[in-house]
Formats: C-alpha cells, structure tokens, sequence
C-alpha cells in the first residue's frame, strides 16, 4: 500500500547527513521530551490488545472502542469470557474487526496456557502471537519494556524516507537503518517522535513543512510551496 509512493518520496531526496541527525532528533527531544503513544492502556495485557486492534485503523478509533472493553475485559481470562460475538460487540466499529477479535482471543488461550495470564517480553514469543507481528512486537517491547526497538509503521515509514533519514523500499530495511543512525541516547523514544511527526506535521498529502522544528536538516522543504498569506 505504501510502496507506490516510495518514488516520489524518494527522488532527488539526499540522505540526511550524520551531523544533522544529532540536531534533528536533538529539536524533536527538546519539543517533547518525554513522548507518549496516544493509544490508551493501564497494563501491559491493555497494551497488547490496543496494539493488535491498531493495525489498518486510527488510534481514535481504537480508543474508543477499547474505553468500554477494557472496563468489563482488561485481562485475557476476562476477554476469553467475553467469547467471540461478545468480544466483536465492542469492536465493531474498528476496521477487520471480525479477524482481530478471533487474533485477539487466540493470543489470550495462548497467554493463559504458556504465560501464566502475564505478556511475554521478548521478540520470539511476542511474535509467536496470533495477529501479533514485527510492528506490534516492537511497540510493546518499546512502549511497556523500554527497549529502543523501531516499530515502522506507515507515518516512520514515510518520514525516513521523505526526509532522507533512513531511505528504504520496506519497512524492516528502514527499521534496521534506523537503529544504526539514531544515535544511541534518542532511540528509546524516537519511535514515538517519528510517528507523532509523520501523523500531526510530515503528513503524506500534504506536509507541513513551513510549521516542521525539523525541516532545516530535511532536504525535501524545499520543494514543498508554503501556503499563501
């Protein structure tokens, strides 16, 4: 879906230069310092399950869903309770709800079979999840653990290239780039400033590049026309 937009993204864009992507994430550090993802959870099991509904859907809607879901179902004992017809009546209105809730369900036997209940915390066994994959894995392993893992999503995915930071035709290749130019002491939070970047500033159609704190260590302003006063 995002690959055949990876040309114009990409062309004539240079890669961003190792000096300036001290300063880039240096600006994005000071702007918010302590960057927060905007999906709503109290638990590490919340966590999870708010991650798996977010594919192919808006944070927003996500929320919404879950702030009556998780006051009846908030561990995976008490979502297994809630069976399949249960489960999708509060979900529904989330995109590919009907796979997600079989997933999501699935995802919870397993944790009460091998895990005790509790969210495994490493890559192998979060992967081994029904529905749950590299992305989703990253974001719990950065989000709830603290480990400077890359969860690419289309918003990174779109800003590494765009800006010449981490240039990659998928979104591993643009995963692992990332963990080798982001230098060390933003990593843990650099997940969350790319996405709120790429979702609220660098936007796909049209990026706002006249208000973006990071536009001069970005080659594509240039290019861009700043609206009319």
């Amino acid at each position: 879906m995002i690959l055949p937009c990876l040309p114009a993204l990409t062309r004539s864009i240079k890669p961003m230069k190792t000096s300036a992507i001290e300063h880039f994430f240096a600006t994005l550090a000071t702007a918010n310092p302590q960057p927060q993802t905007e999906l709503k959870y109290s638990s590490v099991f919340e966590l999870l399950a708010a991650v798996l509904l977010s594919a192919q859907a808006t944070d927003v809607s996500v929320n919404k869903a879950t702030q009556s879901l998780f006051l009846v179902a908030n561990t995976p004992q008490k979502m297994l309770a809630l069976g399949l017809e249960g489960l999708e009546s509060y979900i529904k209105t989330i995109g590919l709800y009907h796979s997600k809730a079989k997933h999501l369900l699935q995802t919870c036997q397993i944790l009460m079979e091998r895990y005790n209940g509790e969210v495994p915390r490493t890559r192998e066994a979060l992967e081994s999840l029904p529905g749950v994959g590299r992305k989703t894995a990253n974001v719990v392993l950065n989000v709830a653990f603290g480990e400077p893992t890359m969860a690419v999503d289309t918003h990174i995915f779109r800003v590494s290239n765009r800006t010449g930071l981490a240039p990659g035709k998928t979104p591993l290749e643009v995963e692992l780039k990332l963990l080798k130019r982001i230098p060390e002491p933003y990593r843990v939070h650099a997940h969350h400033w790319l996405i709120l970047l790429g979702r609220y500033v660098c936007q796909a159609r049209t990026p706002q590049c006249w208000q973006c704190a990071v536009a001069p260590y970005c080659d594509f302003k240039a290019k861009t026309p700043q609206p009319k006063s």
